[in-house]
C-alpha cells in the first residue's frame, strides 16, 4: 500500500513538472506573470464595457457594434503588422502597444469617474485598443517562441499561455460582477490600467538574445503577398484558418450577447454576467491544461474538429436554458470547446511554420481568431435584436457543428 502511494505521489509530480516545464525558461516566467496580472484587468474591462454599453442604451445592437468596432482593426490592419513584426524587434514592439493600452485603460477610467463618458466615446476609445492589438496580438503569438529555451516545448507554452488567458477570464469576470454592483463600472478601467505596470515591469526585466534580422530589400506589399500565397497554398493551414473563421463569425460572438443573456433571458444582474462569463473561463481552463498535459504534438490536428462540435453544442444547449445553474454548465462546456480548437490551431500552425514567416503567419491566424469576430458580433446583435438571443445561440451553435463536419471530411476522407 506504502508503495502505492508512494508511486501515485512521484507520478503526480511528475506529471506536473510535465505540465508546466515551461516555466523553467525565466523570461517566459517573467511574461506569464505580469500577463496574468495584466490580463486580469482586461478582462474586467471587457465586462465593464459590455455592462456599460447595455445598462446606458439597453440595446443588443450596439452592444454587437462595440463588439465590432474594438476587434475590426485586427481584419485590416494585422496582415501587416505580421509583416512589421517579421521586420522589427518583437520586444519593443510589445513595450509600445502594452504601454499604449494601459493609456486607453486609464482614458476610460478618468471619463467613468468624472461622469463625463458617453457611448460614442466608448466606441472611439475600443476602436483605438482594436488599433493596438492589432499590431499587439501577432506580435506576442510570434514572440512566444524567443521567450522558451527548448523549441521543442512550443506546444506547452501555447497551451499554458492560454491557461493563464483563461485563469483570468475566470478571475476577472468574477472581480468585475462584484465592483460593478457595489461601485460600478470606472473602478474596472482603472485596475485595468494599473495592471499593466505588471506586463511592462515583467518585459523589461527580461534577458533578450538580440536575433538578427535579415535585412529586406522587398515592399512590405511584396512582404504581405509572400506572407499570403505561403499559408493559403498549404492545404492543412488554409483549412485550420478557414474553420477558425467559420467559429470566430457564428459561435465566438456568443460572448457579447452574454449581458442581454443574462438580464433578459436569466433574470440577472452584473454578478449573473460575472458567474457566466468565469464559467466559460473555467471550462476554458480545462482544455488549456489538458492541452498542456500533452506531451506532444502529434494527433492534434484531429482533436479541432471535435473540439468545434463539443462548443457548438455548448451554444444549442445555451440557447435552450433558462436556469443560472444549466447555463454555468453549458458554458464551461463550450469554453472547454472553444479554447482546445484556438490552442490546438495556434500550436499547431506554429509548430509548422518557417521562422521567418511566424509574424506573418500569426497575423493571418489573429485575422481568423479575432479579425472575423467583428463581423460576428455585428450578426449577432443584428440578429438577436430580430429573432432573440436564444435563437441566434442556437443557429451559430449548428453553423459550427456543420463546419467541422466539413472539415473533418474534407481533411480524413473516409476510405
Amino acid at each position: 500500500m506504502a508503495l502505492n502511494v508512494s508511486g501515485t505521489i512521484s507520478e503526480s509530480i511528475n506529471n506536473f513538472k510535465l505540465t508546466f516545464r515551461t516555466l523553467q525558461s525565466r523570461n517566459y516566467r517573467l511574461f506569464y506573470l505580469g500577463q496574468f496580472i495584466s490580463l486580469i484587468g482586461t478582462w474586467m474591462q471587457q465586462i465593464a464595457v459590455s455592462w456599460l454599453v447595455y445598462r446606458m442604451t439597453n440595446s443588443v445592437f450596439l452592444l454587437g457594434l462595440v463588439g465590432f468596432i474594438s476587434q475590426f482593426p485586427t481584419f485590416i490592419i494585422s496582415p501587416f503588422a505580421g509583416v512589421w513584426s517579421d521586420r522589427f524587434n518583437k520586444y519593443r514592439i510589445l513595450i509600445w502597444t502594452q504601454s499604449l493600452s494601459m493609456i486607453q485603460a486609464l482614458t476610460l477610467a478618468i471619463l467613468v469617474l468624472s461622469g463625463m463618458i458617453t457611448v460614442w466615446q466608448i466606441i472611439f476609445l475600443s476602436l483605438l485598443l482594436g488599433c493596438i492589438n492589432a499590431f499587439d496580438v501577432p506580435t506576442r503569438q510570434s514572440f512566444v517562441i524567443e521567450m522558451i529555451d527548448d523549441r521543442k516545448d512550443l506546444g506547452n507554452a501555447i497551451a499554458l499561455n492560454s491557461a493563464m488567458f483563461n485563469a483570468s477570464r475566470f478571475l476577472g469576470p468574477f472581480i468585475a460582477g462584484i465592483l460593478i454592483a457595489a461601485v460600478g463600472e470606472g473602478i474596472c478601467f482603472l485596475i485595468n490600467g494599473l495592471s499593466y505596470i505588471a506586463v511592462i515591469i515583467a518585459l523589461l526585466a527580461m534577458n533578450i538574445v538580440n536575433i538578427k534580422k535579415v535585412i529586406r530589400k522587398t515592399s512590405i506589399v511584396e512582404e504581405f503577398k509572400e506572407g499570403f500565397f505561403y499559408v493559403f497554398s498549404d492545404q492543412k493551414m488554409r483549412s485550420i484558418l478557414l474553420l477558425m473563421a467559420l467559429t470566430s463569425i457564428m459561435g465566438v460572438p456568443f460572448i457579447v450577447l452574454m449581458p442581454a443573456f443574462a438580464k433578459d433571458i436569466l433574470q440577472g444582474g452584473a454578478h449573473t454576467l460575472g458567474f457566466l462569463m468565469s464559467s466559460l473561463g473555467a471550462g476554458a481552463l480545462l482544455g488549456a491544461f489538458y492541452l498542456a498535459s500533452r506531451q506532444s504534438i502529434k494527433g492534434l490536428r484531429k482533436n479541432i474538429p471535435l473540439a468545434v462540435i463539443v462548443f457548438g453544442l455548448g451554444l444549442i444547449g445555451l440557447g435552450f436554458s433558462h436556469f443560472l445553474s444549466i447555463a454555468l454548465l453549458l458554458t464551461l462546456i463550450a469554453g472547454f470547446g472553444m479554447m482546445v480548437q484556438v490552442a490546438s490551431s495556434n500550436t499547431w500552425l506554429q509548430a509548422n511554420v518557417d521562422d521567418d514567416k511566424r509574424g506573418r503567419m500569426m497575423s493571418f491566424y489573429a485575422v481568423s481568431f479575432l479579425g472575423m469576430a467583428p463581423f460576428g458580433s455585428l450578426l449577432a446583435g443584428s440578429m438577436a435584436g430580430a429573432i432573440g438571443v436564444s435563437l441566434t445561440l442556437l443557429i451559430g451553435g449548428i453553423c459550427c457543428i456543420l463546419g467541422a463536419i466539413l472539415f473533418r471530411a474534407r481533411n480524413y476522407p473516409s476510405r
